[in-house]
């Protein structure tokens, strides 16, 4: 029976903790050398309605890596629901390739690929979560703490997809979630009931903050995102006059644990989420991070193929 990677929240933590189990040891064998063809002959066609550098690169090297291929389809070349019927491009593809990852502006449309293909479907990015993003902040905060369980995690920003998908894996994942947005920009209410629930059996505290300083105390890991996600710049002046004082700059990340250290999905718009101080100091990880990505991709497409 197929599996498909549509949220974290759809996967147990034994099962999460087997991707990333399978993430790390895929990293170490490529660092000593390279992987094996686990993938040979297997085919990722990769759909995009959102522009991309990490996605596209990360998963592309991911199955090379691994022996396998991955087609690029752009936005012209398919038109997902416009051209041509979502169900029907889903049936098209599982009769040409082995799994579909789908980057879209519509969590619905990455939703109606799983429901007709016949393949896995990963979710690249929607506008509601972001999972592979997630399993890469994880897999950067287990290298670094060696675990994610009662880790303190402060995310400080727009309550967007990027903080479902993080809020979502700490809850599976036992970690500590705290998050600080201004008024008008939390988390969606259904999300947050889920990571709620989550968070009922695993122990995981969830807080919700509007001021950062409050966010960030304890915090042994910063995460910030962009004020303005793909999709709302006719928003940008507004949200940059409402977003200034969640920058997270030297100040902020003093008033954390002196072991803080500090994540960011990027691209960064340098000088207003993030400091140029904080993006290439010491507590920074921003590029391990986007590096795991490749790394977190292995462990979904070997354990969705069943290969490890």
């Amino acid at each position: 029976m197929k599996r498909d990677f549509i949220a974290v929240s759809d996967f147990s933590a034994q099962e999460l903790n087997q991707i990333f189990d399978i993430s790390i040891r895929l990293k170490k064998e490529w660092k000593s050398g390279g992987n094996r063809p686990l993938l040979k002959g297997k085919t990722l066609a990769m759909i995009f309605q959102k522009p991309s550098l990490r996605t596209r690169i990360s998963f592309d090297m991911a199955m090379r890596h691994l022996g396998g291929d991955a087609l690029y389809l752009s936005p012209n070349e398919i038109g997902l629901g416009k051209r041509e019927s979502i169900a029907d491009i889903a049936r098209v593809l599982s009769g040409y390739v082995d799994a579909l990852m789908a980057r879209v502006f519509d969590h619905a449309h990455v939703i109606e690929l799983a429901k007709w293909a016949s393949i896995p479907v990963i979710n690249g990015l929607s506008d509601y979560n972001h999972p592979c993003q997630a399993m890469a902040d994880a897999l950067t905060i287990i290298e670094e703490f060696g675990t994610l369980k009662d880790i303190n995690v402060s995310y400080v920003g727009d309550g967007n997809n990027v903080a479902v998908s993080l809020m979502h894996i700490c809850a599976k994942l036992g970690a500590n979630f705290s998050i600080a947005t201004p008024a008008g920009y939390d988390l969606p209410p259904l999300a947050v009931d889920l990571a709620k629930k989550i968070a009922e059996g695993t122990g995981s505290a969830l807080k919700f903050f509007r001021d950062p300083h409050e966010a960030v105390k304890n915090a042994q890991v910063i995460y910030t995102d962009t004020w303005t996600s793909m999709g709302q710049e006719e928003e940008s002046a507004k949200r940059e006059k409402v977003f200034p004082p969640y920058q997270v700059n030297q100040q902020l990340v003093s008033e954390a644990r002196k072991d803080v250290i500090v994540l960011h999905c990027l691209p960064a718009h340098r000088g207003q989420e993030i400091t140029d101080e904080v993006a290439d100091g010491i507590h920074s990880r921003l590029f391990p991070q986007a590096h795991n990505r490749m790394h977190a991709q292995k462990g979904i497409l070997a354990y969705l193929f069943g290969k490890e």
